[in-house]
């Protein structure tokens, strides 16, 4: 079982970075497919981007391409998603979720492939 624990959520500028890390318990982190999503007001909860377990596979959402990276530490059972260049749409709840896979295909781009999901942090940007 993994348990999953988002932090470094705020209130930011438009134009400002943050940087969220989810933070893994449990074993093999490595054979574990970790993503982050978000879910705004009122709208359906949306893929932001997803990093294979070796860390060499990537896929991210046209919408936060150039301005948002995944990246993982393994050693640290550690997801992170640097986010740059801030706008006010992408205040959401950001949610860190984990799926047990060997492959990393387009199927990690759809929330239905997880299993474990963090409770989110939110991210506000002020215009």
């Amino acid at each position: 079982q993994v348990r999953l624990a988002e932090s470094g959520g705020g209130l930011v500028q438009a134009g400002g970075s943050l940087r969220l890390s989810c933070a893994a318990s449990g074993r093999f982190f490595d054979n574990y497919i970790m993503a982050w999503f978000r879910r705004a007001p009122g709208k359906e909860r949306e893929f932001v981007a997803a990093i294979s377990g070796t860390g060499g596979g990537i896929y991210d959402a046209d919408s936060v391409k150039g301005r948002f990276t995944i990246s993982r530490d393994n050693a640290k059972n550690t997801v992170y998603l640097q986010m740059n260049s801030l706008k006010p749409e992408d205040t959401a709840v950001y949610y860190c979720a984990a799926a047990a896979d060997y492959y990393f295909t387009i199927r990690a781009m759809s929330g239905e492939h997880y299993d474990h999901w963090g409770q989110g942090t939110q991210v506000t940007v002020s215009s």
